[in-house]
């Protein structure tokens, strides 16, 4: 069963005339999420140890953003919306639903949209302060992140969602993969092929135009590619000024191997079959590329 609630309720308490308190937002979360306040805390830990951003700098601003932004009711009003019905629509459109609990929460900047595991059941994390830092209370982007984050869930609950592997490339293209099907999952529950809900701005367009470039870069920088350095995923990430586009790829690769391989099946690959096919997928295309130019 999908279940879905609202946890803002009572987020207001975790500031202190406007200013954020970490030690109120710790008492916050244990209510919303017992037990799990670590989970949050180790994640902004991982984040400032890269030494790319600061805690008074960069999250504080968004934490104390939250209190008074206009979005804040209409993300509130597209939430309820967005969610209502997503069990019935689910059904419909894959015969099977899953026991998932979508979740707008006040987090530390931890992600618009986080799939994990809160004592012992799956959840989608929808963080309301990095919803608004992004701008993405409107209605179509709600929908959009919601409906990707249960790609994800779907793909957890049907196939597996993680691998692990020592394999850096094997593991930065299985990122790509796995975002793609929650790509693929959103065009399917939207009934369109060509859906993106980062499209604003000719973002789709561009990407489209610069596709085989897309491609190749990105099959290029696997062999040095880290968290901090890579240029596809992320709103922090971005590629020729242009942010997202590991999504886009992931949609088209998916949508190729979809050509032979029903998308149920395609989520139950390991990561040795999902880079074999990449590293095909990637030859095919620069090769027919090459073709054109010549």
């Amino acid at each position: 069963m999908i279940r879905c609630k609202n946890a803002l309720t009572g987020a207001q308490e975790v500031y202190v005339q406007g200013k954020f308190s970490l030690e109120k937002w710790k008492t916050y979360i244990e209510k919303v999420f017992p037990g799990c306040a670590s989970l949050f805390l180790s994640d902004v830990d991982s984040c400032l140890a890269t030494g790319k951003y600061t805690w008074e700098g960069d999250f504080l601003p968004v934490l104390e953003a939250v209190p008074g932004h206009p979005g804040l009711q209409e993300m509130e009003r597209h939430f309820s919306a967005v969610t209502k019905g997503m069990e019935e629509r689910v059904l419909s459109l894959f015969g099977c639903s899953m026991d998932v609990e979508i979740v707008l929460y006040l987090g530390l900047l931890n992600g618009a949209g986080w799939v994990t595991e809160v004592n012992g059941r799956l959840h989608v994390l929808l963080g309301a302060e990095k919803i608004l830092e992004l701008g993405w209370q409107g209605m179509d982007a709600m929908r959009g992140l919601v409906w990707h984050e249960l790609g994800h869930v779907y793909q957890a609950r049907w196939g597996t969602l993680e691998r692990e592997t020592e394999n850096k490339e094997e593991a930065f293209v299985w990122q790509l993969f796995t975002e793609g099907v929650a790509m693929v999952f959103e065009q399917l529950l939207s009934g369109d092929d060509d859906y993106f809900h980062q499209d604003r701005d000719g973002w789709k367009a561009w990407c489209d135009a610069h596709f085989v470039q897309l491609l190749s870069d990105f099959a290029a920088d696997l062999p040095h590619m880290t968290f901090q350095n890579q240029r596809f995923f992320g709103d922090w990430a971005s590629y020729e000024r242009k942010g997202d586009v590991g999504y886009y790829l992931g949609a088209k690769f998916v949508r190729h191997l979809m050509q032979k391989t029903p998308f149920d099946r395609l989520i139950t690959w390991d990561t040795q079959q999902v880079y074999e096919q990449f590293c095909r997928y990637k030859e095919e295309i620069c090769s027919q590329a090459k073709n054109w130019r010549d």
